[in-house]
């Protein structure tokens, strides 16, 4: 290779590893990207993230590296490690008993952890697969997707599972809606959404989604009647009407979502794509409108949305070029 251009490929790695850790804080006409917090000697695989507002702590499920990542949001470093794990993909925090909830893959448990000490409190065991997580707002229990299709209700004050409500196969993103009492469930290897009536224990709706395929991110909009879901094929984020099942608008994404968020302040929806963007939309009474595509790097997939914060936080896993994992912070643009 010539000399100048090996140059400028250096120069290139250079600016992608800058750009990827806060370096350089690129300015877009939807988010901006504020500071990438680095997470040492975390390799593989980044799932899922949770928040304390209150403490305003970030908890970072890192199922490749067997651990859960505990950072501070304002010193904006890392303060404690969950070791040990078997493959963690969810992980959530309830304020009420003060509680961190982890749901492996490996072993299909769930376990909860002090907020304060992180000393561990107790297991409850699944059996396969436990995967996403919800707390209820209406009653504090947490709710776990896991195995060949169910979804666990866990009460955690005795650390017992209370409830089983069963599904055609496995779950993954669902949420809770509060003033009607229902959940709504991706189904992927079913082919739709699944609708259960949280106070009866069962569904009572399948909307099957016909033409689309590989739905797993979710974002619910319940004031306003509309659920959002991300499918990888072919790559769309439909919106649904919540109450009938219509789809009500439609637009093409980036490649591989895993997680969506619906930012009511803006109307606007983020979609974080393992391909490696971060895509915007606006919904308006004349539908979806892409804003932009910000991005971020390749397998930067799982993402978290903190309206309390006004805060988008994205997982990026370690990459080339040498770049450590991190969690990148995006202020909205008004």
């Amino acid at each position: 290779m010539r000399a100048e251009k090996l140059s400028a490929v250096i120069l290139l790695g250079a600016a992608l590893v800058g750009a990827a850790h806060g370096d350089v804080a690129p300015r877009t006409a939807g988010l901006s990207l504020e500071a990438t917090i680095a997470l040492p000697d975390v390799s593989g695989r980044i799932d899922h993230l949770a928040v304390d507002v209150a403490g305003k702590r970030l908890f970072v499920a890192e199922l490749g590296n067997g651990s859960v990542e505990i950072i501070d949001l304002q010193t904006r470093k890392v303060i404690h490690r969950l070791a040990g794990l078997h493959e963690p993909q969810g992980v959530a925090y309830l304020p009420d008993s003060r509680l961190i909830a982890v749901s492996s893959a490996g072993d299909g448990t769930v376990q909860f952890f002090d907020g304060a000490s992180y000393a561990p409190r107790g297991v409850v065991a699944l059996g396969e697969d436990a995967d996403n997580m919800r707390v209820d707002p209406r009653n504090g229990t947490l709710v776990v997707g896991y195995g060949n299709g169910a979804l666990a209700v866990i009460d955690p004050a005795s650390l017992k599972r209370t409830g089983t409500i069963a599904l055609p196969a496995h779950p993954e993103a669902f949420q809770i809606a509060p003033l009607t009492s229902r959940v709504f469930v991706n189904v992927p290897d079913a082919h739709e959404v699944t609708v259960v009536d949280a106070a009866a224990g069962a569904a009572i709706w399948h909307w099957k989604t016909q033409g689309l395929s590989e739905n797993f991110p979710m974002a619910l909009d319940e004031p306003g009647h509309t659920l959002a879901v991300a499918f990888r094929s072919p790559a769309r984020l439909v919106l649904f009407d919540a109450v009938s099942g219509n789809r009500r608008a439609e637009i093409a994404t980036r490649g591989d979502a895993d997680d969506v968020y619906f930012d009511a302040k803006r109307q606007h929806y983020y979609v974080s794509c393992g391909e490696g963007f971060i895509d915007v939309f606006e919904y308006s009474a004349t539908g979806l409108k892409k804003l932009t595509s910000v991005a971020t790097t390749s397998g930067a997939r799982t993402s978290l949305f903190v309206p309390e914060l006004d805060r988008l936080f994205v997982a990026q896993r370690a990459g080339w070029f040498w770049s450590p994992a991190g969690v990148q912070i995006y202020r909205p643009d008004d």
